[in-house]
């Protein structure tokens, strides 16, 4: 009988991201953002409200969104679905100073109802964040903290005020504390994909 010879499969290529990992623009973008508009909340440079709403529109908004879209290609719902809404938070948030034609008495209610919404988003995403890293649920959970604070300063601020209430100055603060959290977990993002090794932790929260 003729000696059979086993055919043995050809190795599969092995399949490599469409696009590059769109998470550390994300989180910059979101974190350069953040952290000039905090500072106008603090009154630390109340004058930074100008560049926040520019950076609302351009980098905020239009990059973040982008990175979105692109968290849909790599099939990561849960990026997509952050950066996409933030990016469109940005973008509202612009379109609100710029083009809201509310008057002033109106603005605590419109700034209030505004935040609230974004408080209900952002406290189930911080549940949903337990299931990624711990660099990206402390940028959560800040932030969380960030909308409530702002949430109740806006609420009840006066529609004659010059300068943040001490709840929205509250908030400015754990704003700076989020962007901080949120600039390492962009910074851990881009330099451990370009050394191509975990040079800068993040801790993963999920099961092996």
């Amino acid at each position: 009988m003729a000696e059979t010879t086993a055919v043995q499969p050809a190795a599969q290529p092995v399949a490599l991201p469409t696009v590059a990992d769109p998470a550390p623009l994300g989180l910059a973008g979101f974190a350069m953002t953040t952290l000039i508009l905090s500072l106008h909340n603090t009154n630390t440079w109340a004058a930074g409200a100008f560049s926040a709403i520019s950076l609302a529109l351009a980098y905020g908004g239009g990059a973040q969104l982008l990175a979105g879209m692109w968290e849909f290609k790599r099939n990561n719902t849960f990026g997509a679905t952050a950066f996409s809404s933030y990016g469109a938070f940005w973008i509202a948030f612009w379109y609100l100073n710029v083009h809201g034609g509310f008057t002033a008495a109106d603005g605590p209610v419109v700034v209030g109802t505004f935040l609230l919404g974004w408080c209900i988003f952002t406290f189930y995403m911080t549940i949903a964040s337990l299931r990624t890293n711990g660099a990206v649920f402390v940028v959560f959970a800040l932030l969380t903290i960030t909308f409530v604070l702002l949430t109740i300063g806006a609420f009840h601020s006066s529609p004659t005020a010059t300068v943040p209430d001490g709840m929205t100055k509250a908030g400015g603060w754990f704003g700076v504390a989020t962007a901080a959290a949120a600039w390492y977990a962009s910074f851990a993002g881009v330099t451990n994909t370009t050394f191509g090794r975990p040079l800068i932790p993040v801790w993963p929260l999920t099961r092996p």
